[in-house]
């Protein structure tokens, strides 16, 4: 699923180790979801969107 955490992470000037931490998963989580090849969790989708102050619908594309 083509997303835009990446992007979001970094307007926030985040590392991947840093958003992993405040969302309670691992780098490695955090990395497969930007480079595409892991399909988060509906609970983590939602922590996503809900840490970057955003929809679901604004990060995550089929």
């Amino acid at each position: 699923m083509k997303n835009k955490v990446k992007i979001f992470r970094q307007k926030l000037e985040l590392t991947q180790q840093q958003l992993a931490d405040e969302l309670a998963v691992s780098r490695q989580t955090i990395n497969s979801i930007e480079t595409e090849k892991y399909e988060p969790s509906l609970q983590l989708a939602f922590s996503l969107a809900k840490y970057f102050g955003v929809k679901i619908e604004d990060i995550f594309r089929p």
